[in-house]
């Protein structure tokens, strides 16, 4: 057996700065992000679905993809270029692509089929050149009512690592559980959380239950204050609440509990059905503001029309959207780049699109150009 070593709190405590491998704690000025008016769609996949992307400690932009064999792409200057595919494993996207701000490693959950099923922690420690398999993962089950569950991994945005509030370099995700089968056309009480872990991945515990049940497929951001926003796709519902909205909720200790539900006015997926939509959530590193990029459909008529909503409040509102594809767009994943590498400045979206796999890279300054929803408005300091 592989031996666990559990970071304690004094170790912790020194990581409230979290750092990449440049030095460099990515909670910078806001006119890094500002750049050009640009937008630039490539395709990065072919066939198959479940996007994720991130930007690890060396500012590689990493984009993972896969429903029967899960596999990753990397470019290492800015999303420019794309180097060919790489292998992780056998099985279908479990979501969760994150990056270990401490150690510099990328993780990866594969499950052996749709879930609930068995689920596989993948490794890499090159910035995804190439990926391990890691034994001996431990995943708690849930030990408040429901008692006993073991949550599924499958699909869920890019998770993150904590650096504001009570437990810096805590790593988190969200998860879901199916209560014994798919949740289309299953039973309401079908629910999301999360899992977090405290040693680097190796061992990993469930969080209390997100505070609405019939949701899964979620995502989750740390706002400045240490406060964590979970933004839930809902499916199905009794509790008399909109089923064609985001569902919100919020922890003030590290992803343990949350609390605080309230139904925003972002769009769960298209108006002409209730089965909502997975969407990408990322909050641009600036220092002491609390600025969202999220990521879904607008659409009354199937997943189609991509838009993109900013809030510089920390979701309380929305003031801007622009489209960026008008044509199919289904699941999606966000991710923003890192100061002092290629990536620096850029907003990256990778979205299914038919069956391809498509990955956008723009400015806060393109997205400024959009639309008002008349939900807010942008403040006097981004301007």
């Amino acid at each position: 057996m592989k031996k666990i070593t559990v970071l304690t709190g004094v170790m912790l405590a020194a990581f409230a700065g979290v750092t990449n491998s440049n030095g460099d704690d990515q909670e910078g000025p806001l006119d890094r992000f500002l750049g050009e008016p640009s937008l630039e769609i490539q395709q990065v996949f072919e066939g198959e679905r479940f996007p994720n992307v991130a930007v690890a400690t060396d500012g590689t932009v990493v984009a993972t993809w896969g429903q029967n064999k899960v596999r990753s792409r990397r470019s290492t200057d800015g999303g420019l270029t794309w180097e060919p595919e790489v292998m992780v494993g056998p099985g279908i996207h479990g979501g969760g692509l994150m990056v270990d701000q401490r150690a510099g490693d990328l993780l990866l959950f594969v499950d052996e089929k749709h879930p609930p099923a068995p689920t596989h922690l993948y490794r890499s420690r090159d910035h995804g050149r190439s990926w391990e398999q890691q034994a001996d993962t431990v995943i708690h089950p849930l030990h408040r009512k429901p008692t006993g569950m073991v949550p599924s991994m499958h699909m869920d945005e890019r998770g993150i690592t904590l650096r504001h509030g009570p437990h810096p370099g805590r790593l988190l995700r969200t998860a879901s559980n199916y209560m014994g089968g798919n949740i289309r056309g299953g039973p309401a009480d079908a629910f999301c959380n999360a899992i977090y872990s405290d040693d680097g991945g190796l061992t990993w515990d469930t969080s209390a239950p997100f505070p609405a049940f019939g949701t899964n497929e979620a995502a989750v951001a740390e706002l400045s204050d240490g406060r964590i926003l979970f933004i839930a796709r809902r499916h199905l519902g009794t509790d008399g609440l909109d089923t064609f909205k985001k569902h919100f909720a919020w922890s003030h200790d590290g992803g343990e509990t949350w609390r605080d539900l309230s139904v925003s006015k972002l769009p769960d997926g298209p108006t002409d059905n209730r089965y909502g939509l997975m969407h990408g959530l990322v909050r641009l590193p600036v220092q002491g503001r609390d600025l969202l990029v999220f990521s879904n459909v607008e659409s009354d008529s199937g997943r189609r029309q991509g838009t993109v909503w900013v809030s510089f409040d920390g979701g309380q509102t929305w003031p801007v959207k622009r489209l960026i594809e008008p044509g199919a767009f289904a699941y999606s994943s966000l991710a923003a780049g890192r100061s002092g590498t290629p990536s620096e400045g850029w907003i990256y979206l990778q979205y299914e699109s038919g069956p391809k796999s498509m990955i956008a890279r723009f400015h806060l300054a393109w997205l400024l150009q959009g639309e008002p929803t008349g939900d807010g408005t942008i403040p006097d300091w981004v301007r």
